[in-house]
């Protein structure tokens, strides 16, 4: 915190992320007029949905970050009563998600269900989270009309949200059985998922084994995925033609994260080979990837070094 104060002196500014939702996105916001504002503590913030309570997680060195210069100042710090206020709309939400359940079955809107609501700071607005299926349009005025005369001092707005943000706020077991699903406990956002992901870390594609309770791809697809293209740079593809200790063969199977392949030799057999023991055939692309004791001149008959230390002769280039 010293280092903080010295850099407002030097005409630096006290940037801090503030979350409003346990596992919710972090918006930054200047506290140089709240200096004592700690990691953990509350504080009152204006923003497009109007005054807000925010939680501090972190500070951020300005000098290592591009800091936005249009950031909003924090307002003041919460107080006791600031947290009693707030856990008082918290209570009335609840109320709201069933009054607003209500009237959209008196409306017969079957396909709109509520999934959540929220008070701004200051009450004076109200927020409904909604699904409904997908790819049909649902004109929602007479639900927001309705809703505006159960709280006629509140201005009220309906946001449609997906499966993912649905399955975050509802909660619950994850598909692969943890007790709390990944969303709710720590993801704060939602990046991209692609089948691709799992094809490359040769998961299998049975719908039920890379699919979340949300019906979309599951987010861990993501997890690992760097580390699993990173390894396979290194490795030829399923199916290239290889060199091996034990003769030229297919490659039939990739074992990324221990950077070797399964081979199908041609004098038979199935064998395991690290990186460094094979050599793809008729590419010279793959080729550049060869152990560096390897010249490129070197006579056609390649030695190849196993896991024991002893030599063999027997793979040939093409």
């Amino acid at each position: 915190m010293d280092d903080q104060f010295q850099s407002v002196r030097r005409g630096g500014r006290y940037i801090v992320g503030l979350r409003f939702q346990r596992v919710g996105k972090i918006y930054h916001f200047d506290a140089s007029n709240v200096l004592d504002l700690k990691p953990g503590d509350y504080a009152v913030v204006e923003t497009s949905r109007g005054y807000q309570l925010g939680q501090m997680i972190y500070v951020i060195d300005e000098s290592n970050q591009g800091v936005n210069e249009g950031l909003k100042h924090v307002l003041r710090r919460a107080t006791a009563q600031d947290l009693v206020i707030k856990q008082g709309w918290e209570q009335k939400e609840a109320d709201a998600v069933l009054n607003c359940q209500k009237k959209i079955g008196e409306l017969g809107f079957r396909d709109v269900k509520i999934v959540a609501a929220e008070f701004s700071f200051d009450g004076k607005r109200l927020y409904f989270s909604y699904s409904c299926e997908e790819g049909e349009k649902v004109d929602l005025k007479p639900i927001r009309r309705a809703m505006q005369r159960v709280y006629p001092q509140t201005h009220i707005e309906l946001h449609l949200i997906g499966p993912r943000d649905v399955a975050k706020i509802m909660g619950g077991m994850g598909a692969c059985g943890l007790e709390t699903r990944c969303c709710s406990a720590f993801l704060p956002d939602f990046n991209p998922i692609s089948i691709k992901m799992a094809k490359e870390q040769g998961i299998s594609l049975t719908p039920t084994e890379i699919t979340g309770m949300c019906g979309r791809l599951r987010c861990c697809l993501e997890y690992e995925h760097k580390q699993y293209s990173e390894a396979r740079k290194y490795l030829p593809k399923r199916g290239k033609r290889v060199g091996t200790p034990l003769g030229e063969g297919k490659v039939i199977e990739i074992l990324a994260l221990s950077s070797s392949v399964v081979v199908e030799v041609d004098s038979g057999g199935k064998h395991e080979f690290s990186a460094q023991e094979i050599i793809t055939l008729g590419d010279q692309d793959q080729n550049k990837k060869r152990p560096e004791n390897m010249s490129e001149n070197q006579s056609v008959k390649i030695k190849f070094t196993n896991k024991k230390g002893k030599t063999r002769g027997n793979g040939h280039r093409s």
